[in-house]
């Protein structure tokens, strides 16, 4: 697991690192720096020219420490100040009269000469506002070079707190970051900004958290082993009932695809609950699942007729299947309700009844969550533990909020809804966002090939099948992000983002997991 801060976070672990431990400021500038220089050594690019550009704060005292470390080692070298004179900090002021001390002159026509190398020392995390004037000119002039750039902690110009673009931002191929990763460089668009992003350490480690654990992480392979492994004395019923409330007419390939997942995540049973119309297909494509179906004609238009001689949608109340229903979730262990089912008059009383009545682990997701959007008062009454996996449309109809507002700050979107309403919000898009109203989970894994038709569907199967190994239902549901997108990663390995269908992404999830134990045994060794 790793910790993404945000700007506020990385300041205080700077300041109690300066303060309580006693490192000085300027020492942590120099390991920068020389982090810095150690990172454009090993990306061997062409060093016969660099420019430094420096801003007033900390992060150009940064840049003055890396320009005069190149100087050192014989690099030629320009050095640019493009900040206030009255705002420099004391320590910025100390590394640019080390600079000219050494002879190095700071130039004030930079822009006149070419360069094979761009450091940007300019803002760091510290920026909060749109670049203007002298500031804009100077990063869009960077932007329009074609040199090698290089950023400093964070590309100036992208929000480290969302990864909003401020204006304009410095288009880095590189960026050193220091102790921690900052969220604005793992979430869209920031991470476009940022190039290939090294993190190093610096001398602030986790210890250094005197205000707090930060409440937002990412995942790496390691964290696989957060799955149990499989006992040697076990059987079906040792990792779990998933029922699925899934598929309609002409939709059963959700269904399929869902309990396809579920069963690759390890769960130990899957039955599917869905219209008789979908048995022999599901049976076909999957005949390792139980398959309970029901009769999808209760809605008739009852004989009535409207004024153009249509029939009128009629539910019949006695024709639902409330017995099937009910036997169906007394035997699962998770349910996981809304792939391909439809919006209907029976989808929707099915959607409520399982709210109103169930009290173990609840996915909706898709057609459940569009249904749901018109009865979110039952969310404060459900008793099951409720996890919600919307994408960026989905939410706004959950939320009655436009696009532009969910995505502004989306970690703020997802933890503020999980709040609400007491659930888990795995909230969809190119990085998704996992929340239970305290902890978020920042995904970094899968690719754009998985946007693609069904994606969805093995996400809340592969949920699903987490949960009923016994999995708490916030770990199940990012750990389930994770496993999704890393399932994604080997189906692109495989066929390519372009050729890549939903089927491809459930059959990488058992090699995926195979990795537990590759992790295990290492730990042991």
């Amino acid at each position: 697991m790793e910790f993404l801060l945000n700007a506020e976070q990385m300041k205080h672990c700077d300041s109690d690192t300066i303060e309580k431990i006693g490192i000085p400021s300027l020492v942590l500038m120099e390991r920068a720096a020389l982090s810095v220089v150690d990172e454009i050594r090993r990306a061997n690019c062409d060093l016969r020219s660099v420019l430094v550009v420096c801003g007033s704060g900390n992060n150009g005292g940064d840049g003055f420490a890396v320009a005069r470390l190149l100087d050192e080692q014989g690099v030629r070298v320009t050095v640019a100040f493009v900040g206030n004179e009255e705002s420099m900090t004391e320590e910025t002021a100390t590394q640019r009269q080390i600079c000219e001390n050494c002879g190095i002159k700071i130039s004030s026509n930079f822009m006149t000469r070419e360069y094979t190398v761009i450091v940007d020392a300019i803002f760091g995390i510290g920026m909060s506002r749109t670049a203007q004037g002298r500031y804009a000119q100077v990063i869009d002039w960077i932007n329009q070079q074609s040199a090698f750039k290089v950023a400093v902690d964070i590309p100036s110009g992208v929000s480290a707190d969302t990864g909003a673009i401020l204006g304009l931002a410095v288009e880095a191929d590189l960026t050193v970051t220091f102790a921690y990763r900052k969220i604005g460089q793992v979430l869209f668009p920031g991470t476009e900004f940022c190039g290939k992003v090294v993190r190093r350490e610096i001398g602030i480690t986790a210890d250094r958290f005197q205000r707090g654990i930060p409440s937002v992480f990412t995942y790496g392979e390691e964290d696989l082993s957060r799955i149990a492994r499989r006992r040697p004395y076990s059987n079906k019923g040792t990792y779990g009932k998933v029922l699925l409330i899934a598929g309609s007419r002409g939709m059963s390939g959700a269904a399929c695809l869902c309990a396809m997942a579920a069963y690759r995540s390890g769960s130990g049973l899957v039955r599917v609950f869905t219209p008789e119309c979908n048995r022999e297909i599901i049976q076909t494509y999957l005949p390792e699942a139980i398959v309970t179906t029901y009769s999808d004609d209760c809605i008739s238009t009852g004989g009535q007729t409207n004024g153009i001689g249509e029939g009128i949608p009629h539910y019949s109340e006695d024709r639902f299947p409330a017995r099937e229903l009910q036997e169906a979730l007394a035997w699962s262990d998770v349910t996981g309700i809304g792939p391909g089912f439809g919006t209907g008059h029976l989808s929707e009383k099915i959607l409520t009844t399982v709210l109103s009545e169930y009290q173990k682990p609840l996915v909706i997701d898709a057609d459940g969550l569009n249904l749901l959007s018109g009865h979110m008062e039952l969310l404060y009454e459900t008793k099951a533990s409720v996890i919600l996996t919307p994408h960026i449309g989905e939410m706004m109809r959950l939320t009655d909020s436009t696009k532009e507002e969910i995505l502004e700050d989306i970690l703020r979107t997802a933890r503020q809804f999980a709040r609400e309403y007491g659930v888990v919000c795995a909230l969809k898009d190119a990085r998704t966002i996992a929340s239970d109203g305290s902890r978020v989970y920042v995904n970094t894994s899968g690719n754009n090939g998985m946007a693609v038709g069904g994606s969805g569907d093995i996400l809340t199967g592969v949920i699903c099948g987490l949960l009923a190994q016994r999995m708490p239902a916030f770990d199940a549901t990012a750990l389930g992000v994770y496993l999704h997108g890393l399932a994604g990663d080997a189906a692109q390995e495989k066929r390519s983002a372009y050729g890549m269908i939903a089927r491809d992404i459930a059959d990488q999830i058992g090699e995926v997991l195979k990795r537990i134990d590759e992790i295990e045994d290492r730990k042991e060794e």
